[in-house]
């Protein structure tokens, strides 16, 4: 998969795995991990998937609907890439926190769905359900922040709310942090997260 990879000055710190939203690139959160964690090793990935010009993370039928056989197979690969890298740059696997936004902080959940150890964190930002009637893992000790718009037309709140309920009830600690927008990134939520990330990783 195309991708980027930058040592940080801080081994301690977790690897972060940043996931583009549809059309983006391995480029696009970078200045994200910027200002979450700057002393952290960075993995950045581009989505296989092409639709219409625009890469993804895994296919989709329609806006707001899944190809789940696709989803299921392009987290497979994501993750066992993820596993590649960590022997190839010599990064502990165990100690890899997701930042996503939207399709990409949509294959983050579903990694967190579908494998136990797949992440020790993430950072989801304006994420969906990936998912339904699937047991997901035990994901006590992987903390996750979910950044979200009261008004976004692409992912209603009740979605989001499913988001957490499935993963709090997977004995997830969440954080969630709510905007008056709608689906683009805003710079509330990120502070959030810097000071969530700040709060779970960087003390001590």
């Amino acid at each position: 998969m195309k991708h980027i990879f930058k040592k940080g000055k801080d081994d301690k710190l977790p690897t972060l795995l940043l996931l583009h939203g549809t059309g983006g690139d391995e480029r696009d959160l970078l200045p994200l991990a910027g200002m979450i964690a700057p002393e952290a090793s960075v993995l950045s990935v581009k989505g296989n998937v092409d639709e219409n010009g625009m890469a993804r993370f895994f296919a989709r039928l329609r806006e707001g609907v899944f190809d789940e056989e696709d989803l299921i197979f392009r987290t497979k690969e994501l993750t066992g890439f993820i596993d590649e890298c960590a022997r190839e740059y010599e990064f502990d696997r165990q100690n890899v926190v997701a930042i996503g936004y939207s399709n990409g902080a949509n294959i983050a959940a579903s990694m967190m769905y579908h494998e136990k150890h797949a992440l020790k964190g993430a950072i989801l930002f304006h994420a969906m359900v990936p998912r339904r009637g699937v047991k997901i893992p035990d994901l006590t000790d992987v903390p996750v922040f979910i950044g979200a718009g009261k008004s976004d037309p692409l992912i209603p709140m009740a979605e989001t709310q499913e988001l957490i309920k499935d993963l709090t009830s997977a004995n997830s600690n969440i954080s969630e942090y709510w905007t008056e927008g709608a689906h683009e990134l805003r710079r509330e939520e990120v502070e959030a997260a810097c000071e969530w990330f700040k709060k779970h990783f960087s003390q001590g």
